[in-house]
């Protein structure tokens, strides 16, 4: 019998609804947030009221696409965590009430979790899924890990950012440069038509596996600083070669990590996750590793990289199989825990 799961996720500030039948998707819809680019970032408050006005819109058309009725479903999966609390309260509250009237299970999602599972959403176009073990880098506005990845439960991270992480440099070196709200896709954009050695920055000395971009984005700051004290339009002159510059060293920061945790596990099977994964020069540097032999590299489609529900849905799916069901008692954390 196959076993249909309703996802949900509104961890930041994207609603997201996705149907799943068994590991195949029948419906994966996201309503975005414009509100929050006039203020440079997302905005809590005004996320989570967003959240309220569109989950009821968006769970409706993912049935209707699915073309399934609500008593077909067999269980809620829905992100519990780490996210924006206020957010995440929306998606729970649904996802609750939504499994006590109907009267099937309710399954808890830890998003970071989920984003390394959309590596197992069978899909058309999609790679196939990497086998147990393997590493997992995992970059997002808020989380930067390496984790081990044993099987579609075990999980270790065993390596993570020490203060920010990389898709927040992104963001805050392209608000230094006047770029608008989320500026990552925009340094993206730039990077391609610049020279990534045309201006050099300090790379951490981090012990471990770990990460840190603090450094790297005062480094930036204050370069940018002297230079445009020198010539106030530094920045436009240069906006390619900075962004190029800029990718460029957040990615050699990663994957130098990266590759030191893949020669101390003797793992040759990595995979990339996340909403920094769509980054096109994150996805060139894993795919010159496996075209030196190093690694079998997975990357997961474009639509499954940045928060979508089907990533919830599909995480839902393995914990359904192994009836690992939460309670109407169960709350949202907002920090990453195991």
């Amino acid at each position: 019998m196959s076993i249909y799961i309703l996802g949900i996720e509104s961890s930041c500030d994207d609603t997201s609804a996705a149907v799943i039948k068994d590991r195949n998707i029948l419906a994966n819809l996201v309503a975005n947030q414009h509100v929050h680019k006039d203020f440079g970032g997302v905005v809590p408050e005004l996320a989570s009221r967003a959240h309220q006005q569109n989950i009821i819109p968006v769970i409706d058309n993912a049935l209707a696409t699915a073309n399934i009725r609500k008593n077909q479903i067999h269980a809620v999966a829905y992100t519990n965590g780490p996210g924006l609390l206020g957010s995440l309260l929306v998606g729970t509250s649904f996802a609750k009430g939504f499994a006590l009237a109907m009267g099937i299970p309710l399954i808890t999602v830890n998003h970071m979790h989920a984003h390394i599972l959309a590596h197992f959403i069978e899909d058309e176009g999609q790679q196939k899924a990497p086998p147990f073990p393997f590493l997992c880098l995992t970059v997002s506005g808020g989380h930067t890990q390496i984790v081990l990845v044993r099987d579609y439960h075990q999980m270790e991270v065993i390596g993570q950012t020490i203060d920010d992480a990389a898709g927040e440099t992104f963001d805050k070196a392209a608000k230094i440069m006047g770029l608008p709200y989320p500026g990552g896709p925009l340094i993206d954009k730039h990077a391609r038509d610049g020279d990534p050695n045309a201006f050099p920055f300090p790379h951490p000395k981090v012990p471990g596996l770990n990460y840190s971009f603090s450094g790297l984005k005062t480094s930036i700051l204050y370069f940018l600083r002297d230079q445009l004290k020198k010539d106030p339009g530094f920045i436009q002159k240069n906006m390619n070669d900075l962004a190029a510059s800029i990718q460029h060293n957040i990615i050699e920061i990663l994957m130098k990590q990266l590759r030191r945790a893949a020669s101390q596990t003797g793992i040759r099977h990595v995979a990339l996750a996340g909403g920094v994964s769509a980054n096109s020069g994150l996805r060139k540097a894993f795919e010159a590793e496996k075209d030196r032999g190093n690694w079998e590299v997975y990357i997961p489609k474009f639509e499954y990289c940045t928060d979508n529900a089907a990533m919830i849905a599909i995480a839902g799916y393995f914990k359904y199989l192994e009836k690992d069901f939460s309670s109407q008692t169960t709350t949202p954390f907002t920090r990453y825990k195991d």
